[in-house]
Protein backbone atom coordinates (compact mmCIF):
# COMPACT_ATOMS: atom_id res chain seq x y z
CA UNK A 1 0.00 0.00 0.00
CA UNK A 2 1.32 3.27 -1.44
CA UNK A 3 -0.77 5.36 0.86
CA UNK A 4 -1.51 5.24 4.69
CA UNK A 5 -3.71 6.83 7.31
CA UNK A 6 -2.40 7.20 10.70
CA UNK A 7 -4.12 8.30 14.07
CA UNK A 8 -1.38 9.45 16.20
CA UNK A 9 -2.27 9.98 20.06
CA UNK A 10 -0.39 12.20 22.20
CA UNK A 11 0.52 14.32 18.82
CA UNK A 12 1.58 17.12 20.65
CA UNK A 13 4.69 15.92 22.51
CA UNK A 14 8.33 15.44 21.14
CA UNK A 15 7.70 11.94 20.59
CA UNK A 16 4.23 12.58 18.91
CA UNK A 17 5.42 15.04 17.08
CA UNK A 18 8.61 12.77 16.09
CA UNK A 19 6.51 10.13 14.82
CA UNK A 20 3.80 11.96 12.75
CA UNK A 21 6.41 13.39 10.90
CA UNK A 22 8.14 10.27 10.09
CA UNK A 23 5.02 8.68 8.59
CA UNK A 24 4.63 12.09 6.70
CA UNK A 25 8.04 11.59 5.12
CA UNK A 26 7.78 7.83 4.25
CA UNK A 27 4.98 8.81 1.50
CA UNK A 28 3.89 11.65 -0.04
CA UNK A 29 0.11 10.19 0.42
CA UNK A 30 -0.03 9.20 3.55
CA UNK A 31 -2.36 11.43 6.16
CA UNK A 32 -1.78 11.76 9.85
CA UNK A 33 -4.22 12.64 12.10
CA UNK A 34 -3.13 14.43 15.42
CA UNK A 35 -5.07 13.52 18.51
CA UNK A 36 -4.63 16.14 21.16
CA UNK A 37 -6.48 16.97 24.55
CA UNK A 38 -4.67 20.10 26.07
CA UNK A 39 -1.87 21.83 24.50
CA UNK A 40 -1.90 21.79 20.79
CA UNK A 41 0.97 24.80 19.73
CA UNK A 42 2.78 21.76 17.93
CA UNK A 43 0.37 20.07 16.45
CA UNK A 44 -0.89 23.11 14.96
CA UNK A 45 2.29 24.13 13.29
CA UNK A 46 2.50 20.87 12.17
CA UNK A 47 -1.06 21.26 10.53
CA UNK A 48 -0.19 24.70 8.95
CA UNK A 49 3.02 23.46 7.93
CA UNK A 50 1.58 20.75 5.41
CA UNK A 51 -2.87 20.81 5.59
CA UNK A 52 -3.43 18.60 3.13
CA UNK A 53 -1.95 15.95 4.81
CA UNK A 54 -2.47 16.10 8.48
CA UNK A 55 -5.28 17.30 10.86
CA UNK A 56 -6.00 18.20 14.08
CA UNK A 57 -8.31 16.51 16.13
CA UNK A 58 -9.57 16.71 20.06
CA UNK A 59 -9.10 13.67 21.96
CA UNK A 60 -9.55 12.79 25.13
CA UNK A 61 -8.45 9.07 25.13
CA UNK A 62 -9.95 8.25 28.55
CA UNK A 63 -13.46 8.21 26.97
CA UNK A 64 -14.56 5.47 24.84
CA UNK A 65 -17.38 7.78 23.12
CA UNK A 66 -14.27 9.98 21.79
CA UNK A 67 -12.38 7.94 20.62
CA UNK A 68 -15.51 6.02 18.27
CA UNK A 69 -16.52 9.33 17.15
CA UNK A 70 -12.81 10.03 15.90
CA UNK A 71 -12.70 6.81 14.12
CA UNK A 72 -15.89 7.21 12.71
CA UNK A 73 -14.86 10.72 11.59
CA UNK A 74 -11.65 9.15 10.06
CA UNK A 75 -13.41 6.38 7.97
CA UNK A 76 -16.45 8.65 6.67
CA UNK A 77 -14.04 10.66 5.13
CA UNK A 78 -11.14 8.22 4.21
CA UNK A 79 -12.72 4.76 4.04
CA UNK A 80 -10.18 3.19 6.07
CA UNK A 81 -7.45 3.72 9.20
CA UNK A 82 -3.80 1.73 8.40
CA UNK A 83 -2.11 2.79 11.77
CA UNK A 84 -2.91 3.47 15.15
CA UNK A 85 0.05 5.25 17.57
CA UNK A 86 -1.42 5.02 21.07
CA UNK A 87 1.70 7.53 22.14
CA UNK A 88 -0.80 9.72 24.57
CA UNK A 89 0.35 9.27 28.54
CA UNK A 90 1.57 11.23 30.96
CA UNK A 91 3.30 10.02 34.84
CA UNK A 92 2.80 11.83 37.96
CA UNK A 93 5.67 10.30 40.54
CA UNK A 94 5.19 9.73 44.02
CA UNK A 95 6.33 7.51 46.26
CA UNK A 96 3.16 4.94 46.95
CA UNK A 97 3.20 5.73 50.15
CA UNK A 98 2.19 9.47 49.53
CA UNK A 99 0.50 9.35 46.42
CA UNK A 100 -3.01 10.96 46.08
CA UNK A 101 -5.83 8.40 44.90
CA UNK A 102 -6.24 10.90 41.55
CA UNK A 103 -2.47 10.21 41.09
CA UNK A 104 -2.52 6.28 40.91
CA UNK A 105 -6.02 6.79 38.80
CA UNK A 106 -5.32 9.32 36.42
CA UNK A 107 -2.08 8.06 35.05
CA UNK A 108 -3.89 4.55 34.82
CA UNK A 109 -6.66 5.71 32.93
CA UNK A 110 -4.81 8.11 30.37
CA UNK A 111 -2.03 5.19 29.86
CA UNK A 112 -3.77 1.91 30.27
CA UNK A 113 -7.35 2.42 29.74
CA UNK A 114 -6.58 5.18 27.46
CA UNK A 115 -4.97 2.21 25.24
CA UNK A 116 -7.33 -0.57 25.59
CA UNK A 117 -10.16 2.16 24.33
CA UNK A 118 -8.12 3.21 21.45
CA UNK A 119 -7.49 -0.25 20.08
CA UNK A 120 -11.27 -1.03 20.75
CA UNK A 121 -11.96 1.77 18.69
CA UNK A 122 -10.06 0.97 16.00
CA UNK A 123 -10.43 -3.12 15.50
CA UNK A 124 -13.79 -3.32 14.04
CA UNK A 125 -12.27 -0.75 11.02
CA UNK A 126 -9.36 -3.12 10.72
CA UNK A 127 -10.67 -6.47 11.21
CA UNK A 128 -12.79 -5.53 8.14
CA UNK A 129 -10.08 -4.59 6.30
CA UNK A 130 -8.66 -7.88 7.57
CA UNK A 131 -5.52 -5.19 8.15
CA UNK A 132 -4.21 -2.85 10.51
CA UNK A 133 -1.26 -2.20 12.52
CA UNK A 134 -1.40 -1.11 16.15
CA UNK A 135 1.74 -0.07 17.75
CA UNK A 136 1.09 1.35 21.53
CA UNK A 137 4.08 3.25 23.20
CA UNK A 138 4.99 1.63 26.38
CA UNK A 139 7.79 2.76 28.48
CA UNK A 140 11.08 1.14 30.15
CA UNK A 141 9.68 1.71 33.19
CA UNK A 142 7.35 -1.54 32.18
CA UNK A 143 10.59 -3.71 32.43
CA UNK A 144 12.46 -2.46 35.00
CA UNK A 145 9.92 -0.25 37.69
CA UNK A 146 11.79 2.80 39.45
CA UNK A 147 10.66 3.76 42.73
CA UNK A 148 8.66 6.52 42.81
CA UNK A 149 6.85 4.75 39.64
CA UNK A 150 4.41 2.17 41.10
CA UNK A 151 1.07 4.20 38.82
CA UNK A 152 3.28 5.16 35.82
CA UNK A 153 4.92 1.70 35.93
CA UNK A 154 1.70 -0.47 36.56
CA UNK A 155 -0.33 1.49 34.08
CA UNK A 156 2.68 0.74 30.88
CA UNK A 157 3.47 -2.66 32.14
CA UNK A 158 -0.23 -3.45 31.32
CA UNK A 159 0.16 -1.64 28.01
CA UNK A 160 2.75 -4.62 27.52
CA UNK A 161 0.45 -7.34 28.41
CA UNK A 162 -2.69 -6.00 26.50
CA UNK A 163 -0.04 -5.70 23.20
CA UNK A 164 1.03 -9.50 24.20
CA UNK A 165 -2.64 -10.74 24.41
CA UNK A 166 -4.00 -8.76 22.00
CA UNK A 167 -1.76 -9.71 19.68
CA UNK A 168 -2.43 -13.15 19.94
CA UNK A 169 -6.72 -12.52 19.14
CA UNK A 170 -5.78 -10.13 16.03
CA UNK A 171 -2.62 -12.19 14.10
CA UNK A 172 -4.99 -14.44 11.97
CA UNK A 173 -6.55 -11.50 10.29
CA UNK A 174 -3.41 -9.65 9.05
CA UNK A 175 -3.33 -7.01 11.80
CA UNK A 176 -0.24 -6.65 14.23
CA UNK A 177 0.12 -5.41 17.88
CA UNK A 178 3.33 -4.20 18.97
CA UNK A 179 4.94 -2.42 21.67
CA UNK A 180 7.87 0.19 21.99
CA UNK A 181 9.74 0.82 25.29
CA UNK A 182 11.82 3.93 25.22
CA UNK A 183 14.51 4.92 27.79
CA UNK A 184 15.19 8.53 28.38
CA UNK A 185 14.55 10.47 25.43
CA UNK A 186 14.95 14.18 24.90
CA UNK A 187 11.57 15.17 25.10
CA UNK A 188 9.60 17.02 27.30
CA UNK A 189 8.40 14.00 29.66
CA UNK A 190 12.65 14.06 30.46
CA UNK A 191 12.71 15.84 34.11
CA UNK A 192 14.97 19.00 34.19
CA UNK A 193 18.16 17.78 35.64
CA UNK A 194 21.46 19.67 37.04
CA UNK A 195 24.61 19.30 35.28
CA UNK A 196 25.77 16.58 38.15
CA UNK A 197 22.19 14.66 37.74
CA UNK A 198 22.04 14.55 34.33
CA UNK A 199 25.78 13.21 33.71
CA UNK A 200 25.12 10.25 36.08
CA UNK A 201 21.96 9.45 34.18
CA UNK A 202 24.17 9.27 31.23
CA UNK A 203 26.27 7.05 33.33
CA UNK A 204 23.68 4.44 33.66
CA UNK A 205 23.50 4.12 29.64
CA UNK A 206 26.11 2.12 28.08
CA UNK A 207 25.64 4.37 24.58
CA UNK A 208 26.48 7.14 27.03
CA UNK A 209 24.26 9.53 25.74
CA UNK A 210 19.99 10.21 25.93
CA UNK A 211 18.26 9.24 22.77
CA UNK A 212 16.09 11.12 20.14
CA UNK A 213 12.57 11.43 19.54
CA UNK A 214 13.35 10.48 15.86
CA UNK A 215 15.20 7.16 16.88
CA UNK A 216 11.63 6.03 18.43
CA UNK A 217 9.92 6.95 15.80
CA UNK A 218 12.00 5.25 13.37
CA UNK A 219 11.34 2.21 15.52
CA UNK A 220 7.85 2.80 15.24
CA UNK A 221 7.51 3.61 11.68
CA UNK A 222 9.13 0.18 11.09
CA UNK A 223 6.70 -1.65 13.26
CA UNK A 224 3.68 -0.32 11.52
CA UNK A 225 5.54 -1.27 8.05
CA UNK A 226 5.39 -4.02 5.59
CA UNK A 227 8.50 -5.43 6.64
CA UNK A 228 7.54 -6.30 9.80
CA UNK A 229 4.40 -8.57 8.51
CA UNK A 230 5.76 -11.27 10.57
CA UNK A 231 6.37 -9.24 14.11
CA UNK A 232 3.51 -9.40 16.45
CA UNK A 233 2.89 -9.43 20.01
CA UNK A 234 6.55 -8.10 20.36
CA UNK A 235 8.50 -5.38 22.73
CA UNK A 236 10.79 -3.21 21.37
CA UNK A 237 12.90 -1.48 23.92
CA UNK A 238 14.41 1.77 22.36
CA UNK A 239 16.94 2.58 25.14
CA UNK A 240 20.78 2.45 24.67
CA UNK A 241 21.22 -0.73 26.13
CA UNK A 242 20.23 0.22 29.44
CA UNK A 243 18.60 -3.21 29.66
Amino acid sequence: MNSRVILITGANGGLGQAIARAFLAESADNFVWLGVRQRRELAEQLVAEIPERCELADLDVTQPEAWRALVERIVARQQRLNVLVNNAGFHADSLLAQMPPEAWSGVLATNLDGTFHGCQAVLPTMISQRHGRIVNIASLSALAAPAGQTNYAAAKAGVVALTQSLAKEVARIGITVNAVCPGFIETESLPPLDSEARKAMVMRIPMRRVGRPEEVAAAVKFLASADADYITGSTLKVDGGIL
